[in-house]
């Protein structure tokens, strides 16, 4: 089994968006994938499903909340990949998360706020002997090709690499989770393409 982690320093960076979108897009691929939602204040994954199921579409990998960690890898069992999303902000969990996972993703916006909890959580998490090798950071709410630039060299010059592209600013994104769907299946074409260039490279990242 394939373990996939997605953290971050603070919310609201799509952490889940794009644990989603993972979820979906290597199911499509034919694996079997569990996403388990490690958020047990929002539970916002679960809810997501409920709306994906409702508008009958597939493929809809299966979504469960669990308390902790060691919670969803003893019931996860017998999948190709298990994706934990993590809770919205850095905790003493983030740790045990990573040390689980065999790629951790982090993403990021493009704002200092942003920026700066993702390179302190990932120093921490090297610093406590998780291989950087085994992290990916992600842009996502970008608004300018210049805003993504400037975070990617800050990510870049901090010491740790950055998925291809990035997800941009925008309404359509939203309206398409809305839905029950993943910014990889928003109508699109442009935007579509830029959700499947992020997070196909994610995807390339995951060792093997």
């Amino acid at each position: 089994m394939t373990v996939i982690a997605a953290v971050g320093g603070k919310g609201g960076i799509s952490k889940s968006t794009l644990s989603r979108a993972l979820a979906v897009e290597l199911a499509r691929s034919g694996l079997e994938v569990h996403l388990a939602d490690l958020d047990v204040d929002q539970g916002s994954q679960v809810d997501w499903h409920r709306d994906r199921l409702g508008a009958g579409l597939a493929p809809t990998p299966p979504v469960q909340l669990y308390p902790n960690v060691t919670a969803a890898l003893a019931l996860a069992t017998h999948v190709d990949v298990l994706l934990l999303d993590g809770p919205a902000r850095a905790s003493r969990d983030t740790l045990t998360l990573a040390r689980a996972a065999d790629l951790v993703v982090l993403p990021a916006g493009a704002s200092m706020d942003d920026l700066r909890p993702l390179v302190r959580v990932a120093h921490s998490l090297v610093k406590a002997g998780i291989p950087r090798e085994r992290l990916i950071c992600a842009l996502s709410r970008i608004s300018t090709e210049a805003e993504a630039e400037a975070a990617r060299g800050y990510i870049s010059e901090a010491g740790y690499r950055v998925a291809t592209g990035y997800l941009p600013e925008r309404a359509s994104y939203r309206q398409a989770q809305n839905a029950g769907r993943t910014v990889t299946e928003v109508s699109a074409p442009t935007l579509r393409a830029a959700a499947e260039t992020v997070v196909q490279s994610i995807i390339d990242s995951i060792p093997e």
